[in-house]
């Protein structure tokens, strides 16, 4: 259904944003 697809990708977005900031982190 569009509802999960919609779902899964916001999951990977968050997920690449998380990564995003856990390598900003590590840079400071």
């Amino acid at each position: 259904t569009p509802g999960l697809v919609r779902l899964s990708v916001g999951l990977e977005d968050a997920g690449d944003l998380v990564a995003d900031l856990r390598a900003a982190l590590d840079k400071v």
